[in-house]
């Protein structure tokens, strides 16, 4: 009697480490400031869904990965803009430095430190729900600066 109470829970393990082991590992380049501290704060503040794709796993400290294949790949601690002509779009109080491409999009946090980049294909994953759902996370770093609207630029009189 006792050995078949052993077995189950032990099936079920060997069961549960096989499923897992169906959704590969994403391959993720870490960002260079990965080991930030503050990286860790917006890691664990993470959705598991976003824009309707599931979260999995990845190699690589502070990286995330949703979709398999991965859709929308996180880095957080990747190099801080400078002053830039990219265009800015600020979503709910975040601003985000947004280069478009034809077939991916990468959005980088504009005034924070460390800097968080979002990599999607627009034509899969809307822009602005995906954006939306990652301001709790990314909100954990405070702002330093913002973006300039060219509405805000003063122009000399002539």
């Amino acid at each position: 009697m006792f050995s078949s109470r052993v077995a189950l829970p032990a099936a079920l393990l060997t069961l549960a480490a096989a499923l897992t082991a169906c959704t590969p590992i994403a391959d993720v380049e870490p960002a260079a400031d990965a080991a930030n501290p503050d990286c860790a704060i917006v890691m664990v503040s993470l959705p598991s869904v976003l824009a309707d794709e599931q979260q999995r796993e990845t190699d690589s400290q502070s990286s995330a990965a949703w979709g398999d294949p991965s859709k929308i790949i996180l880095r957080c601690g990747v190099p801080v803009p400078g002053p830039t002509t990219e265009q800015c779009a600020t979503v709910n109080g975040i601003d985000w430095i947004l280069q478009e491409e034809e077939t991916m999009w990468t959005a980088t946090t504009y005034g924070r430190e460390p800097a968080i980049e979002v990599v999607f294909n627009p034509e899969e994953v809307s822009s602005s729900t995906l954006l939306v759902q990652l301001e709790n996370a990314v909100s954990r770093i405070e702002p330093t600066r913002e973006c300039v609207s060219s509405n805000d630029l003063q122009l000399p009189a002539q």
